[in-house]
């Protein structure tokens, strides 16, 4: 649920909750915050000019590392994401911070500060340091039929009591229950079938996100590093993501679509002395039957490698036919 409120002339608050999710089912607030394109309230011609290009953030909300979490679905917040599931590693969190936006002609650049953890408890002070990130970037629409999206961003944090870059999606994994043993609940093992690089101490994770829409036919990819460790961990690990998805739009409206996606992922997790490697094919079409109402067919097929024989995973794979219906308003 988004409550959006208008303070003043260009200044919004903007206050988001879940209702119900699969790992909460209680209500409870996602974050909120203010965003100012204007700032009516200081009179000076000078700072008039720099906001025409300017935006602020500040709050509690979702941090703007690449593109993707643009695209992805996040509970019932479902109409963007073109497929049923989300990447395998999958960049979403929520901090509490400050976002300062530059665009012009097209040009674009972030940069912010947070506190580098999912909730603002101070507990154990010594253990945090603040998270920077930034994004650089170019979007334009050329013609009615073509539009260009490239972007590149960073995050870094060098000490977290507990960071959730690859961790912070509270609303869970389409793959309900995908290679998990028989004591596993929805709830607790909401990310099935995904990968947490599990660098939840210092992490330095980039990305870049390129975007081409011709007509109707939309490509866009993820290529990604993060490297980092958990505090119990003496050394640096890294892990590396690719992802590149095509979908063509028809209809008189762009009101149907299919689609293809292929993503990657492999690294060493912590424990282990190989790297690993997961892949995923994803096939998919989506009917808007109204702006607001968005029924999702999609075949997924995933396989794991080099996992250890103790592990669940090895040589595991799983495939199948998941059907989503999305109201969003």
């Amino acid at each position: 649920m988004n409550l959006d409120v208008t303070l003043a002339d260009g200044v919004n608050l903007s206050l988001i909750a879940y209702l119900s999710s699969r790992h909460h089912n209680e209500t409870w607030v996602k974050g909120g915050f203010i965003q100012a394109d204007k700032l009516p309230f200081i009179k000076s011609p000078a700072l008039d000019k720099l906001m025409e290009f300017t935006t602020i953030r500040v709050g509690h909300m979702e941090i703007n590392y690449g593109d993707a979490h643009l695209r992805r679905t996040d509970g019932g917040h479902a109409l963007y994401n073109p497929f049923v599931g989300n990447l395998i590693m999958d960049a979403f969190t929520t901090e509490i911070g400050a976002e300062v936006y530059f665009q012009k002609n097209g040009a674009l650049a972030m940069v912010a500060a947070s506190g580098g953890e999912i909730q603002g408890g101070i507990i154990n002070p010594k253990d945090r340091e603040p998270s920077f990130y930034g994004k650089v970037g170019y979007d334009k629409q050329f013609t009615d039929l073509v539009r260009v999206r490239v972007t590149g961003s960073v995050y870094t944090t060098n000490s977290s009591a507990r960071n959730t870059l690859y961790g912070g999606d509270r609303t869970g994994s389409r793959y309900y229950l995908v290679l998990e043993n028989t004591a596993a609940t929805p709830a607790a093992q909401f990310t099935s079938g995904r990968l947490n690089p599990g660098q939840t101490d210092n992490i330095t994770a980039m990305v870049l996100n390129p975007f081409v829409k011709v007509g109707g036919f939309e490509l866009f990819g993820n290529f990604e590093q993060s490297k980092g460790k958990a505090s119990t961990e003496t050394s640096d690990r890294t892990f590396k993501q690719m992802s590149v998805d095509g979908v063509y739009r028809f209809g008189a409206d762009e009101n149907f679509h299919i689609g293809a996606r292929y993503n990657t992922v492999n690294g060493r997790l912590a424990g282990m002395s190989n790297d690993v490697e997961i892949s995923r094919i994803q096939i998919g079409a989506g009917w808007f039957a109204t702006k607001n109402v968005l029924t999702k067919l999609e075949y997924v097929q995933q396989e794991y490698k080099d996992f250890p024989n103790t592990d669940i995973r090895h040589k595991g794979k799983f495939n199948g036919l998941m059907i989503e219906g999305v109201i969003g308003f």
